[in-house]
């Protein structure tokens, strides 16, 4: 049989089965369901910043009204379709649905982080697909399936992402932010430095999901707790340590796999519990190969990728808390189109250790000591590219390492509330690229490129982060102030040639202030203004002659390159009343001595490059735009949201687009509820309208708007057994993201998926 004809025939037998799960399961499980027996819940309010039960929490259930007692408890009885209402004056409004009141008793507990410290313009991706901003809402099994961390960040408009690979090494970007721009991080400390220059493995590609709990996405730069995030900060939080008064073992195994470009993905944990300990194993496996865009043409797109790991959370004694965790991250054959090479492979360690002592007397609550390491193995070649005429053959294997210590305490007075601390971080490169060259006049000849010259970065930071009331409003104020020090340990020849001094010392501040007030019951008003520094990264210092950049030419760095300053306003309205509630944000960043580059007269190594760019400050540039995050209860068993993202960047030095600014971006979704709450159907909407704005000095070429429709339904079997299924791009649209880079080979644009159909079991035990 044809090839095309049998992926015609396969692409039916999909079809088929996806409508008769996603239209046959509410009728199958509507006549399985039965009523619910009335049962007694009962749960523990908890501060896990405290480690402490929270006492005076008002709550309403159906008709049933109370206040948790001294030891943050609260007992009602269960009413199927019942949301959860709670209210606090230092927690703020908060809800709960069905599953989550159940999970809540099953476990004992649910934790709460007092609101009014989050003041920064913040986003939490609720995985869930859930978009209120202040729920803390648990990783969903299908998120946590998959196999880079990036690409769920896509559920924010806010970020869009930079893609070199079909199916691998989603990189975001924030409001026109990128790379070193963003601080990316885990529990706000542990990050990685991509070993590829080329980014094949940014720092998000290296988070394990299993144990993630909520993504944190911290606007703009005034989060400056974590480190310098130039346009924003992604902080992974973790699980919290779950004890047991009883001795248990608790596990999960999910697997999901989708038909275009048949990916199976699988994760899994097993746990053990008691008193004092929360210890357990940790696994994902995922593979896939080529996909098929809208069009039908294939896009190569093979990846294999896993993760193991082990965990252990003691508590010491009452007041002592530690935490260890060890991964191991693998990558094998992963292609890359966009670029020259593909990775081979990718071997990632990533360890910490973390210790927190908690207060029960005086304004010191806690405080926390950790350290971390990551170290990156990165290997890419062009020895698996079929070329007609292969040229040469070559290979570049790289080692980062990153290295870091932090030391933090928080302090509770009668009006406000204070962070304040030391870290220390230590990031290393190094790595060759060796070029065998086959035809022409060098033939037979080797030459050696050492690329990332064994650089090194060490940043010494101090910071603090105070909160407190004043009248109507609430203010938070951060300030840091790192050592930035960076130097290249073997520096090439050539690069010595343009920068005799590979050694720089740096001093970056950092100041944010902002303000919150609510006007009345339903809207509130918040303004941020920030003014933060950042020194160039490994790759804008170091880099020598590579061509990493947005178009072809080699790009060269610069030991002594200036730090750039972000001057940042966010203007916050809000609105919210029961069962509604929106936030609108508009932003201005005035940006001194921005990063970029420009082409000189440089000769480059490869003949096949069009010259060289080499890193420079730009004087002055802007960015601004505005997000808008829109949620309401149609009904008890509906709900519908609305998110939108725009974001316009222009270099005044040259009066032209700066580059990679992803486009208009609107998301709608619509969930309900069914069959005693247990079947749960969404469907959603994506509007990106075109990208007309681009940077001609970087030969940015400019993209058409799409649309798209993906569908899902889930519901669970028992207790243990979770089934979903659902398409994605179900009008199998044949688009591109803006910010995806072309086929390396063709010239033309890398396509996303065509119309895809995914199912997924999930099974788990306590």
């Amino acid at each position: 049989m044809p090839i095309h004809s049998l992926n015609q025939l396969k692409m039916n037998i999909s079809l088929k089965i996806y409508w008769l799960l996603l239209f046959g399961l509410p009728v199958i499980f509507g006549i399985l369901n039965e009523a619910q027996a009335q049962q007694t819940i009962r749960f523990r309010l908890i501060d896990p910043d405290q480690g402490l039960g929270i006492p005076g929490v008002s709550f309403r259930y159906a008709d049933t009204q109370g206040i948790s007692d001294p030891d943050g408890f609260i007992q009602f009885e269960l009413k199927s379709e019942s949301i959860l209402f709670l209210r606090h004056i230092s927690y703020g409004n908060w809800e709960l649905s069905p599953e989550e009141i159940r999970k809540a008793n099953q476990i004992g507990r649910i934790e709460r982080r007092e609101q009014v410290f989050q003041l920064s313009p913040v986003s939490i991706i609720s995985l869930k697909m859930t978009e209120e901003k202040d729920k803390k809402i648990s990783l969903s099994d299908q998120e946590r399936l998959h196999h880079d961390a990036g690409a769920i960040l896509s559920l924010n408009p806010a970020v869009a992402g930079i893609r070199k690979g079909g199916s691998f090494a989603f990189d975001p970007v924030m409001r026109g932010f990128k790379y070193d721009q963003l601080n990316i991080v885990i529990n706000g400390m542990q990050s990685a430095n991509a070993a590829c220059p080329n980014r094949m493995d940014p720092p998000t590609s290296q988070v394990a999901l299993n144990r993630i709990n909520e993504v944190e996405i911290l606007k703009g730069p005034h989060a400056l707790r974590y480190g310098i995030g130039l346009g924003g900060t992604i902080n992974y939080i973790q699980e919290s340590p779950e004890f047991s008064s009883e001795s248990d073992i608790y596990g999960r195994l999910s697997s999901l796999y989708e038909f275009n470009g048949n990916v199976s993905r699988n994760e899994g944990r097993l746990g053990f519990q008691g008193k004092t300990y929360d210890l357990g194993i940790l696994g994902s496996w995922s593979k896939g190969i080529d996909y098929q865009d809208g069009k039908g043409n294939q896009v190569p797109s093979d990846f294999t990728r896993g993760t193991v790991g082990i965990y252990g959370d003691l508590r010491i004694t009452p007041k002592d808390l530690l935490q260890l965790s060890l991964n191991r991250n693998f990558a094998r054959n992963v292609d890359f189109p966009s670029l020259h090479m593909d990775l081979r492979t990718d071997d990632t360690w990533m360890g910490s250790v973390m210790h927190t002592r908690n207060f029960q007397s005086g304004s010191l609550v806690t405080w926390t000591n950790s350290a971390y390491f990551t170290r990156v193995d990165h290997l890419m070649d062009n020895l698996l590219r079929d070329l007609d005429p292969r040229m040469l053959n070559s290979a570049t294997p790289a080692v980062t390492e990153n290295w870091g210590i932090r030391t933090e305490g928080a302090w509770k007075f009668k009006s406000g509330k204070l962070y304040a601390g030391l870290d220390h971080k230590l990031e290393t490169a190094e790595g060759t690229r060796f070029r065998e060259m086959l035809m022409g006049q060098m033939a037979g000849k080797t030459f050696y490129d050492n690329l990332w010259q064994n650089s090194q970065i060490s940043k010494t930071g101090v910071f603090a982060n105070y909160t407190f009331p004043l009248g109507q409003s609430i203010f938070t104020t951060s300030g840091r102030l790192d050592v930035n020090q960076a130097t290249a340990n073997d520096p090439a020849e050539e690069f010595l040639l343009l920068h005799p001094d590979a050694k720089n010392t740096q001093l970056n501040p950092g100041l944010s202030i902002g303000a919150q007030r609510s006007l009345g019951t339903a809207f509130n008003l918040g303004l941020w203004a920030a003014a933060v520094q950042r020194s160039g990264s490994l790759l804008e210092r170091f880099i020598n002659y590579l061509p990493v950049g947005l178009d072809p030419f080699e790009l060269v760095g610069n030991p002594q390159i200036k730090p750039e300053t972000n001057y940042e306003i966010d203007f916050v309205v809000g609105y919210e009343v029961e069962g509604l509630s929106m936030e609108a944000t508009i932003f201005g960043a005035y940006l001194q001595d921005f990063i970029s580059s420009v082409k000189s007269d440089l000769k480059p190594r490869m003949p096949s490059s069009p010259g060289v760019r080499q890193y420079v400050n730009i004087d002055n540039a802007y960015k601004t735009g505005l997000e808008l995050a829109f949620k309401q209860n149609l009904s008890q068993r509906i709900q519908h949201s609305l998110q939108l993202a725009y974001t316009y960047g222009k270099d005044l030095s040259v009066h032209a687009a700066l580059p990679e600014i992803a486009p208009f971006d609107l998301r709608y979704r619509i969930q309900g509820q069914f069959v005693g709450n247990k079947l749960h159907t969404g469907l959603n909407f994506r509007k990106v309208a075109a990208q007309n704005r681009v940077s001609a000095l970087f030969g940015e070429q400019k993209t058409p708007g799409f649309t798209l429709i993906d569908a899902d339904v889930s519901y669970p079997i028992s207790n243990s057994f979770l089934l979903k299924t659902g398409a994605q791009n179900l009008l199998n649209e044949a688009y591109y993201e803006h910010l995806s880079r072309p086929i390396s080979t063709e010239k033309g644009p890398m396509f996303s998926p065509g119309r895809n159909f995914f199912l997924m079991v999930s099974f788990k035990f306590l």
